[in-house]
């Protein structure tokens, strides 16, 4: 605690062995940096790690691991064991044998990223903007991304850059886009050309 000396009363107040006795037991025991400790690691979403952003993503609602299908693989149809063979060299990877698990854990930084999408949604209204803005919010740093409204029964998220399976994953198994009942989800790589900002040196 502060101020320790404070605590002791008077009459003990000049004695050297008690003041050196509660001096030490004070140091052993002194909470603040377990505190600040706690407040960086665990209670501040923006500053916590580990089992810290765990407690955040059971508070929103929303877990660290995915279920991550690997499919994609290149390879020969003759040799094939039930794996995709896709489009040829260029368009994938090849089969190293089956895995021992689809699960995949997010890094600290892309579930922090998550944990405030996730909580996003949980206070949004639904509607096409709050999509897209928990949209951008996840997967800022890779290109454009948003919702379309393309039939009644259809909800299109168009995106200008490939989805790893992680990042479908992400957006399938997390809840961070409420859908209404009976209407489908469908992806669409979308080509966009980005409006030109530089003007050029010889505007004056």
């Amino acid at each position: 605690m502060e101020n320790v000396n404070e605590t002791i009363l008077a009459e003990y107040a000049n004695s050297p062995s008690l003041n050196t006795i509660i001096a030490g037991f004070n140091q052993a025991i002194d909470p603040a940096v377990l505190i600040d400790l706690f407040y960086t690691q665990v209670f501040n979403p923006q500053t916590a790690v580990g089992w810290g952003l765990d407690v955040w993503g059971r508070i929103v609602g929303v877990g660290r691991i995915l279920n991550v299908a690997e499919t994609g693989y290149i390879g020969f149809h003759e040799a094939d064991d039930g794996t995709s063979v896709i489009g040829g060299f260029g368009y994938g990877i090849f089969y190293g044998g089956q895995g021992s698990t689809s699960n995949f854990a997010l890094t600290d930084d892309a579930f922090r990223i998550l944990i405030f999408s996730k909580a996003a949604a949980n206070i949004s209204s639904g509607s096409i903007s709050d999509l897209n803005s928990i949209l951008m919010m996840l997967f800022s740093d890779y290109g454009l991304i948003w919702v379309e409204e393309t039939s009644s029964t259809e909800m299109t998220i168009r995106h200008n850059w490939v989805l790893t399976s992680v990042q479908a994953a992400m957006i399938e198994q997390t809840g961070i886009l409420c859908r209404p009942s009976t209407v489908s989800v469908a992806y669409a790589f979308t080509w966009v050309v980005q409006p030109k900002t530089d003007f050029g040196s010889d505007i004056l």
